[in-house]
């Protein structure tokens, strides 16, 4: 199959929340800069600023008013292959491919409203899932299995948040996700998009003025991929991302310290392979393999507050890929990684927050074989990403 070509989505919003992964395969965790600087640490029991519609929508009844949030993270990874002993035809020309990875921006929009003193309101814009690897030499030795892959989603998050008493409060949003997709390798261009529902929701439990506790849950969203191919078949390819649940605990040690940490486990065995199939017959036309397994992340993070207008952050994360070493691919050649992470808040009074954090990944050495049409790729990446986000959150 030559080329795939499907519904176009709005070029203008899908270059804007382009994304480049940086949580396992690709998930974005980037959906605020304000949870940058404590690697994401306490997500869905923070709920500080109007991004808790993502993270946990009951977090929305922790914000009195107005409130407004909006930021950007840029993203950048890289993936360097090295090779060792690959095979196969047509190897001409070859060369490592140079650098896979490249910059990208991921940006974030949300706003929350209280309607009554137990009922809230939120509306969040957001990437949660983004690709971005290109190799440099459309020639290099493993342009049979890649040679670029490209994933961008935009998904639309209004939500409703109740708080039930002092102590519990439940939110529930529905989501409308676009997705739009490439994926290139020799003499075969696959180009799709679609869009499709899901939803979330929440809990968040104030077990006293100094400790939150957060749950959350992300569903899984099905997408049909409908079009044709070669501009004469009827083409169908079946995607499932998947879901996520989040447990995150926030604590206020002293006047100036506080505490905050994060599970989360993401299902990723709904991505087993992509399919493209003939919508008529069933025929299957061309397949991209996954094989991925369910993935979990361990954060812990702290703030301190230096001044009354500057709040310091730090934290650590463990992120576990749903890619084993039997099925690394070189579209998404992931592997375990470690966030480093840093940032600061300066608080301008009745002005708002700006937020700015920067974190490092690393990325142990990651090795690669994989066998496409009598070709075998066969090396190590060396990867690392970094990752710097600035955001302004107000209330009234």
């Amino acid at each position: 199959m030559k080329s795939l070509t499907l519904r176009t989505v709005p070029a203008l919003l899908l270059a804007i929340f382009s994304g480049t992964a940086s949580a396992a395969a690709f998930q974005l965790w980037e959906q605020n800069a304000s949870g940058l600087g404590t690697a994401y640490a306490g997500s869905a029991a923070i709920a500080d600023n109007a991004s808790t519609v993502f993270f946990n929508p009951a977090g929305l009844t922790q914000l009195p008013g107005i409130h407004l949030s909006a930021g950007m993270t840029g993203v950048g990874p890289s993936y360097k292959f090295k090779n060792s002993s690959s095979s196969g035809d047509p190897l001409a020309g070859g060369g490592n491919g140079g650098d896979a990875g490249s910059w990208a921006v991921v940006p974030n929009l949300y706003a929350s409203w209280q309607l009554s003193p137990k009922l809230f309101l939120g509306l969040g814009i957001s990437a949660p899932f983004g690709l971005a690897t290109e190799y440099e030499n459309s020639n290099w030795i493993g342009r049979v299995q890649s040679i670029k892959s490209e994933i961008k989603t935009v998904n639309y998050n209004p939500s409703i948040a109740y708080r039930l008493n002092d102590k519990v409060s439940l939110g529930f949003g529905v989501n409308y996700q676009t997705i739009d997709a490439e994926l290139t390798r020799l003499n075969s261009q696959l180009k799709g998009d679609d869009r499709a529902w899901g939803w979330n929701a929440g809990a968040l439990f104030t077990l006293s003025p100094a400790m939150r506790v957060g749950i959350s849950y992300r569903s899984a969203i099905d997408y049909r991929l409908e079009g044709t191919g070669n501009g004469v078949l009827p083409i169908r390819a079946d995607v499932k991302l998947p879901d996520t649940f989040i447990l995150s605990v926030w604590q206020q040690v002293s006047d100036r310290w506080e505490a905050m940490g994060d599970l989360s486990y993401t299902r990723w065995n709904t991505l087993q392979s992509l399919n493209v199939t003939n919508r008529n017959s069933g025929a299957l036309l061309d397949s991209e393999a996954f094989n991925y397994g369910n993935s979990w992340r361990l954060a812990w993070g702290a703030a301190y507050k230096s001044s009354d207008a500057l709040k310091l952050k730090f934290g650590l994360a463990y992120d576990r890929s749903p890619v084993s070493d039997a099925n690394r691919t070189a579209r998404v050649p992931d592997n375990d990684r470690l966030w480093l992470s840093l940032g600061s808040q300066w608080s301008a009074g009745k002005t708002g927050k700006v937020d700015l954090g920067y974190a490092y990944l690393y990325v142990k050495e990651t090795s690669i074989e994989q066998s496409k049409n009598s070709s075998i790729l066969r090396g190590a990446y060396d990867s690392s990403a970094h990752i710097l986000g600035l955001q302004y959150s107000a209330g009234f």
